[in-house]
């Protein structure tokens, strides 16, 4: 199968490439911690440690390097509330990392002074007092499923990256493979615990669950989709599925697949002109607008179309589908047909069955690269203008020598039946995610040119809606997990609609008053966080 390199082009796809890279590259096998941390001090250093460069360089955005003036390692609750109020005594900029795949410079920012790094803290257990499964901050979603699945048969709907934490995943929404059978992570999230700073100025932790009685309540909406780094610090998450009954937890969540069928069918662009690429490209947008209800017999496919420049020779659609349903490999080949019909060229097919646990949790080590990612909505396929412009900057001469492309990752299904405002993601109607990247070798100065490429192919795009993807009846705005700077910059949103409706749309006024109750002082903030109301 097709190389996935992820020091290129897939290096700006850390969040969302796993499946990709399960279906062709062989990773490195992690296992997961399922035991609390027990007396492991706080570590507090500085710049002078050798320890400094290897925490605060690994982000996986080789863009960014913060330089704070010390970093604290905490593997517990009461270690995350004695750094938060040390930094709020001293009047020091506080960011917090997990896993480390935050696509903007959020925790990289100059102005932070104090990085919490939560990266001990990975342990995975039942907690049967909640009835629910507690999952802390620093454990990556390789491990998390890794532990669900050999201790209970179960896993939750997240991300197809194995090393991405679940710190921030979660609090973004958190979607992946299982979510058009199964949902967003949000919709399994019972409980937060968080590490907030009263108005005057005091740390402290608070427990906040999905009770509507819960005088904490608002909290735990906040952080269904409120994105990280806005309310406080979350130290655990417990999940268990609304609709569990009893106390066995082997029935408390959904249960992961015995064996997926993992596929890729891959194009030559030599094979493909303008009117081919634009009726694939049409044909995966009309066949999403067709099988994403929630009783589509294709719930269980995760798939990405990845759409790479021409210059890189080939482009894929590669996923998997629960190989123990029903005729799985035949309505594998119908879907890849279906993409494929009318251009006039036929792919190479290659597909196998693996285990469940070997297709999601195996984890990529890479080193940070440069890249840039934005991103949108689909509630339907593209418009014929759209497709049009898909082609100008994949195919065109602008795209020379730029390792770029745009993933279509599917999306609808289970995820589409919960209201907009039951948890904070607003996006309840859309069939895909849109992902457009870049990334480059080198200096910033050398992404100087892949970035004028991506602006340009993104404004292009939405350039009837002012250069975003302003809600309405084909885009629905974009996943604040995917930040993008950009949306907030008038010179590259002309759209006169706020980089806060893109994302939360009317969410938005109520994180506000989440935010003015548990943030009041702004401790935790970014360049793209909730602000104070007023």
């Amino acid at each position: 199968m097709p190389e996935v390199r992820r020091r290129t082009l897939l290096a700006g796809a850390a969040a969302l490439g796993g499946t990709a890279a399960a279906v062709t590259t062989p990773g490195i096998a992690v296992a997961a911690p399922i035991s609390p941390a027990t007396s492991t001090p706080l570590v507090t250093l500085g710049p002078d440690d050798p320890r400094y460069s290897s925490l605060t360089r690994r982000g996986s955005n080789g863009r960014f390097a913060g330089k704070p003036e010390r970093v604290h390692v905490v593997s517990t609750t009461e270690q995350v509330v004695a750094a938060v109020q040390r930094a709020v005594r001293d009047g020091k900029r506080i960011a917090v990392r997990s896993g480390g795949h935050c696509f903007e410079n959020f925790v990289d920012d100059p102005s932070v002074r104090v990085l919490i790094d939560t990266s001990p803290m990975r342990a995975v257990r039942y907690d049967a007092a909640r009835r629910a499964f507690a999952v802390e901050p620093g454990a990556l979603l390789g491990e998390v499923y890794r532990a669900l699945f050999l201790g209970w048969g179960v896993s939750i709907p997240a991300g197809a990256t194995a090393e991405v934490g679940v710190g921030g995943h979660v609090l973004g929404g958190g979607y992946g493979t299982l979510s058009r059978r199964y949902g967003l992570s949000v919709d399994h999230l019972y409980a937060v615990e968080v590490v907030v700073v009263d108005r005057s100025g005091r740390a402290r932790s608070v427990v906040a669950t999905r009770d509507p009685e819960d005088p904490n309540h608002d909290l735990w909406w906040a952080h269904t989709g409120g994105g990280g780094g806005n309310f406080g610090i979350v130290t655990c998450y417990w999940f268990r599925d609304p609709a569990a009954k009893g106390d066995d937890p082997a029935r408390l969540l959904p249960k992961a697949p015995a064996s997926v069928l993992s596929f890729s069918a891959t194009w030559n662009w030599k094979d493909i002109d303008e009117r081919a690429f634009t009726r694939l490209a049409r044909n995966h947008g009309t066949w999403h607008e067709h099988n994403s209800a929630p009783d589509s017999p294709y719930t269980d496919l995760f798939s990405v179309l990845m759409l790479n420049s021409r210059h890189t020779g080939t482009f894929s659609l590669v996923g998997h589908l629960d190989a123990t349903m029903p005729d799985a490999e035949r309505r594998m080949r119908a879907y890849v047909d279906a993409v494929g019909s009318g251009t006039g060229t036929k792919p190479t097919v290659q597909h196998g069955v693996r285990p469940w646990l070997t297709a999601v949790a195996l984890v990529q080590e890479t080193e940070p690269a440069p890249y840039k990612v934005k991103c949108g909505y689909l509630r339907k396929g593209y418009t014929d203008r759209q497709l049009t412009a898909l082609h100008r900057h994949l195919a065109g001469p602008a795209s020379e020598n730029i390792s770029g492309a745009l993933w279509l990752v599917s999306y609808g299904g289970k995820v589409n039946t919960v209201a907009p405002d039951a948890t904070a993601v607003a996006q309840r109607d859309s069939i895909l995610k849109a992902v457009y990247m870049t990334s480059w070798e080198g200096e910033e100065t050398a992404g100087a040119k892949p970035l004028a490429w991506l602006r340009a192919f993104y404004h292009d795009i939405y350039a009837d809606t002012g250069g975003v993807p302003v809600p309405g009846p084909v885009s629905d705005g974009s996943f604040i997990n995917y930040p993008d700077r950009d949306l907030a910059d008038p010179n590259l949103n002309t759209s006169g609609v706020p980089w806060h409706t893109l994302y939360y749309k009317d969410n938005y006024a109520r994180l506000q008053r989440v935010k003015a109750r548990w943030d009041p002082r702004d401790e935790f903030r970014h360049g793209l966080s909730v602000r104070l109301p007023g």
